[in-house]
């Protein structure tokens, strides 16, 4: 049986060998989302390389079920980028289709990371 740590790094490796395949959906219609972008002066393309670059001590919570995207697992990462703690809430989507980012946006309250030292 796989430890919670295995499970994280699992899914690291296939999200972001599918985001390389397929590239990530985001849920821009979200308002928060964008805003995030427009407040942080990013480019959408910079979440790309931010997702890219997540590590096991990124992680915050998951695999969460959820209602959406017909109960695929969900799972919540932090970053900090140009002094903010961002939230992402991002799941692998279909075996045969790419990633979808559900957050992208300064987090609502403080993280907690259990891999981080």
């Amino acid at each position: 049986m796989m430890s919670d740590k295995e499970k994280v790094e699992k899914f690291l490796r296939l999200l972001k060998q599918k985001a390389k395949v397929w590239g990530i959906l985001y849920l821009d219609d979200r308002s928060k989302n964008a805003q995030t972008l427009a407040d942080l002066e990013l480019k959408a393309s910079e979440r790309d390389r931010i997702i890219e670059n997540l590590i096991i001590q990124d992680y915050s919570d998951g695999p969460l079920n959820e209602k959406h995207y017909d109960g695929m697992e969900m799972w919540v990462f932090g970053k900090e980028v140009k002094g903010k703690e961002i939230y992402i809430k991002i799941t692998l989507g279909d075996f045969s289709d790419r990633p979808v980012c559900i957050s992208f946006h300064i987090s609502e309250y403080s993280l907690t990371y259990p891999f981080k030292k």
